[in-house]
């Protein structure tokens, strides 16, 4: 008898996911290997989160098998583990992240089958949460599902969301991701309780063997009946208690997230179900290319373009970036000085601080997806009589708007904030863009607020934010660090830096663009004065009043909105009685797409030939 041939999908040519139930398991299992090979092909060329998705193939095929989403919903938190999502409701990713193109999250403007959208973690059960009680109200019949990993779990929105979901009747099945990682590594005592809770592979492999055993004789198979129902009261009476049960959840699992078959089954259980469930699924993050499968450090969550086959990244920019400037600042800043701390929360190999944290492992704290728990804990710290340094995405920031204003500033306690990727990202479009931390900071007092164009600079800030002044808060941009060596010389606090001397026109420019706007200038023999604003608060009351002599004030910040510096310095001249046009030069207010950063510059206006222009007007 000939083996029956195995279907093989074209996956550009996917519409929707009813084809799914006319596969048998081996032809999924085909369609999984396929999945993951498109995957790495498309990440290798565009960049983009690539172990999540990899990790996450088999169980939304099963979601998709299981479920009807056009009119079930499902969120799938954070988002970035969705490419196979977008690939079964029929849309290519040949154009992702690019400008116009297919977004790396979930989108829905993009498609009716996305639902929500984020991009940061822990909102999906809180989501899932109103859309089960909207449908409730509506006295409507559909499921809905929050999709969430290990590690955002422990986020204190999700545990709000679960302690209101657990207590209400309005029914949420929660698939529960456990591949042991977050962006790296999970850490803290709820990480360590999933690996209690989860069956380890030492006990199943010791259950098949016995189970096999057993199942030789008859008297072996009576003993195993009665063994097995000993060990599921065991089970229910003593072993289940997890916070889930606690909380009012029916629990499912472990179940293999990579075994197709067994997943329907407990999806299928999970529908039947009256009351909110917890299917808990064990995958593999990174699942099917080896370099992602052995990856701790978080390097293949989410990159740039690389070699399929040797895992290099391709033109790898052999300058450093600002985040390994601060690393290696900051390194030395610890060795000198005992005091200081620094925590990141699950930043610690995006804003590569990786060495920082294997040089001084008692005075290095990851807190994972706990933004506002880092800075209420670094309150703590200063009070405390040591000097935290939070290292911290902007992007991410703002979810501790409050723990800043209300446990760090109110008190004006000490504190360092390294604020890496601030203004535009590029390709993670509107959830990740770096554009508003400085405008809400100056909503708040007893922030201070800098930004350097050059390493020295950056050196001479980080040193001084550990002197008493309050909340010291340091912008750098995603971006390489033009080569400037320069002799690192003291900035005195709240001055701007006078780069070039020239009449009738002032430009103060912010960050790292400074020196290309310098050279231009130099290299135009342009006439203009240009201060490099180092301090963005407190204002350089000196330099200001100097602004005053010419006719025409050009405010250039390619690296925020026009609510936070712009506007200060902008109210400041007015106040003076200045009479001269002002011009601002920074981002809209607004919520900036996907594209890359020089496309997102040359659509706001905001080259070095777009400074010249506005010169010469």
């Amino acid at each position: 008898m000939s083996k029956k041939q195995i279907r093989r999908i074209d996956i550009d040519k996917i519409k929707n996911p009813e084809f799914l139930n006319d596969l048998s398991y081996e032809e999924l299992d085909q369609l999984s290997e396929d999945i993951r090979g498109y995957l790495l092909d498309i990440t290798s060329h565009n960049g983009g989160h690539l172990a999540s998705n990899l990790g996450t193939v088999e169980a939304t095929i099963s979601l998709c098998k299981s479920f009807d989403f056009t009119k079930d919903k499902i969120v799938f938190d954070v988002g970035h583990q969705c490419y196979t999502y977008k690939l079964l409701t029929g849309r290519n990713l040949k154009d992702l992240r690019k400008k116009g193109g297919t977004s790396g999250f979930q989108k829905m403007s993009e498609s009716p089958y996305d639902h929500f959208e984020a991009g940061h973690s822990s909102t999906s059960i809180s989501v899932a949460n109103g859309f089960a009680i909207a449908r409730d109200l509506n006295k409507e019949n559909y499921n809905v599902i929050a999709f969430i990993g290990d590690s955002s779990i422990p986020n204190g929105l999700s545990f709000e969301a679960l302690n209101n979901v657990g207590a209400n009747n309005h029914k949420v099945i929660i698939v529960l991701n456990d591949n042991n990682m977050s962006i790296s590594k999970p850490v803290g005592g709820f990480a360590k309780a999933f690996r209690k809770f989860s069956t380890s592979g030492v006990y199943l492999q010791s259950k098949n063997i016995f189970t096999k055993l057993f199942n030789l004789t008859k008297l072996g198979k009576k003993l195993l009946r009665k063994l097995t129902r000993v060990k599921n009261w065991l089970k229910k009476k003593v072993l289940n208690i997890t916070i889930f049960d606690t909380l009012g959840y029916t629990v499912i699992g472990p179940v293999d997230g990579h075994y197709i078959k067994q997943m329907d089954k407990a999806f299928a259980k999970a529908k039947k179900i009256k009351n909110s469930v917890v299917v808990y699924i064990k995958t593999i993050k990174g699942k099917g290319y080896k370099f992602a499968e052995k990856d701790v450090t978080g390097e293949w969550h989410g990159v740039s373009k690389f070699d399929v086959n040797t895992g290099e990244m391709i033109n790898k920019n052999a300058c450093a970036t600002w985040s390994e400037q601060y690393n290696c600042i900051l390194k030395d800043e610890m060795k000198i000085n005992p005091k200081i701390i620094t925590i990141a929360p699950a930043t610690e190999h995006g804003s590569q601080l990786d060495s920082l944290f294997k040089n001084f492992p008692d005075r290095t704290i990851d807190v994972g997806i706990s933004e506002e728990h880092a800075f209420t804990m670094s309150g703590g710290l200063s009070a405390s009589g040591y000097h935290p340094v939070i290292s911290i995405y902007s992007t991410f920031l703002q979810r501790a708007y409050d723990e800043l204003s209300h446990d760090l500033a109110r008190m004006n306690l000490n504190c360092t904030i390294l604020i890496d990727r601030a203004g535009l990202v590029g390709n993670d479009g509107e959830t990740h863009q770096g554009l508003y931390d400085e405008a809400f900071m100056f909503t708040i007092p007893n922030i201070t607020i800098t930004m350097a164009s050059r390493t020295s600079e950056a050196l001479s800030l980080l040193k001084e934010s550990t002197c008493n002044h309050g909340v010291f808060a340091i912008r750098y941009p995603r971006e390489t660090v033009s080569s400037c060596s320069e002799e690192v010389k003291k900035i005195p606090y709240g001055t701007w830096k006078e780069e070039l001397l020239g009449k009738e026109v002032a430009i103060v420019s912010v960050g790292p663009m400074t020196l290309k706007v310098k050279n231009a200038l130099i290299e135009n023999k342009a006439n203009v004065t240009l201060y490099n604003a180092i301090y963005l608060r407190p204002i350089d009351e000196v330099k200001t009043l100097e602004l005053l002599k010419y006719n025409k004030v050009i405010i250039y910040n390619p690296y925020a909105t026009k609510e936070g510096f712009a506007n200060a310095l902008l109210i400041k001249l007015i106040d003076l009685g200045y009479k001269g046009k002002i011009v601002c030069m920074t981002v809209p207010n607004e919520f900036v797409k996907q594209a890359s950063i020089d496309e997102q510059r040359e659509q706001f206006s905001l080259t070095v030939e777009d400074v010249l222009k506005e010169v010469n007007k």
